[in-house]
């Protein structure tokens, strides 16, 4: 729970129209599909696989705008596919916003 709240703080002072635009359910729903679909190629801790460790030490020095751009783009000539026709903008940030902040 301290977490959730410290990610939806850090969301309201980073971009309020994100944390406004996904409820909390939504949110939950966001973070299951991390453990499972980031999970199945980055590993259920994230800490590697198919694709490289998405854990907070791995991406450290990175920002939401650039997980979110890796994360709807993906990474041409790697396993990363692009998630934009799955995925809003603000799906997105939050997903890496949550990354950033999510310890094992």
């Amino acid at each position: 729970m301290a977490k959730t709240t410290a990610l939806i703080a850090f969301l309201l002072s980073t971009s309020p129209a994100i944390a406004e635009a996904l409820s909390s359910d939504h949110q939950d729903r966001l973070a299951h599909l991390v453990v499972q679909d980031c999970g199945s190629c980055h590993g259920l801790k994230l800490t590697g696989g198919l694709g490289r460790p998405i854990t907070p030490e791995a991406l450290a020095g990175r920002t939401v705008a650039g997980i979110q751009s890796i994360i709807l783009d993906g990474i041409p000539g790697t396993a990363m596919p692009p998630w934009r026709p799955l995925l809003s903008e603000d799906e997105a940030a939050w997903i890496a916003a949550y990354l950033l902040e999510v310890t094992e």
